[in-house]
């Protein structure tokens, strides 16, 4: 049996990987900052972050903030990791974090490297963006009485549940590198997406497209945070607002 540490295994993501690999009869343990199995906090390191990876074989790395940090709790952990002995971590980042100049997929492009570049066997699946990270944008640009969205801007969601299901098969395989990446069935523009938000919402709202500047946004309306040929997702977004995912509750926050 294979042990298994999810970091972030509290969150949206983690916690969906977590249940998968112990219904297929893994021990996992999981790691958060305020989980009750192992309460640690990356960015600090030390004795607790030890004694969750102490005979661990592979490690899903979920754990992710774009308030800053992500750079140096992965450092931690590779380091806790080494000495451990790991032989395989499984990384998830985002679709376009090396096209993108957008400060979070930069920290994310850089974990990246320092995954590859650890001396661990590695696996690292980026994804494009989750259903829910869409409905919290919506949600906060609903308060006000008109919906700006970044007008030319078009969106893969996927949802977390598959992503989740490939990261657990990823994890009890052998190391195997950048994988191909993993988007949502349909590609479509943020208007149309927030439209669909507001009628499941029963949010009366005019949608009105805004034309940003700078060079992070050049690159989201010219498609570089999309994964058109690796659309491999089943669950359309209209699929997770009628599951719920579009009520005055999130279902999950970010891990």
């Amino acid at each position: 049996m294979t042990t298994i540490l999810v970091t972030g295994g509290t969150g949206t993501l983690g916690r969906i990987v977590t249940e998968r690999l112990r219904a297929d009869g893994h021990e996992v343990r999981v790691l958060s900052r305020r989980g009750p199995e192992y309460p640690v906090d990356l960015r600090q390191g030390g004795s607790a972050l030890d004694a969750a990876v102490a005979g661990v074989d592979t490690i899903v790395h979920c754990a992710s903030t774009q308030r800053g940090g992500d750079e140096e709790a992965a450092r931690n952990l590779l380091d806790a990791a080494r000495r451990a002995g790991v032989r395989h971590c499984v990384y998830i980042s985002i679709v376009g974090v090396d096209r993108v100049p957008f400060g979070y997929y930069r920290s994310k492009f850089a974990v990246e490297r320092m995954v590859e570049e650890s001396g661990i066997g590695w696996t690292t699946l980026r994804a494009t963006q989750f259903h829910d990270l869409l409905v919290t944008l919506f949600r906060g640009l609903a308060r006000l009485p008109v919906v700006f969205v970044p007008a030319g801007v078009r969106d893969q969601p996927v949802e977390v549940a598959e992503v989740a299901e490939r990261l657990a098969e990823l994890a009890v395989g052998a190391p195997a590198g950048r994988v191909a990446d993993m988007g949502g069935p349909e590609v479509r523009t943020l208007t149309d997406l927030a439209r669909a938000y507001l009628r499941t919402a029963g949010k009366k709202r005019p949608v009105v497209s805004v034309r940003l500047f700078g060079k992070a946004y050049r690159e989201f309306r010219a498609g570089g945070h999309l994964a058109v040929g690796q659309a491999v997702g089943k669950g359309t977004f209209e699929d997770y607002l009628r599951a719920g995912g579009g009520s005055s509750r999130p279902r999950g926050g970010a891990a």
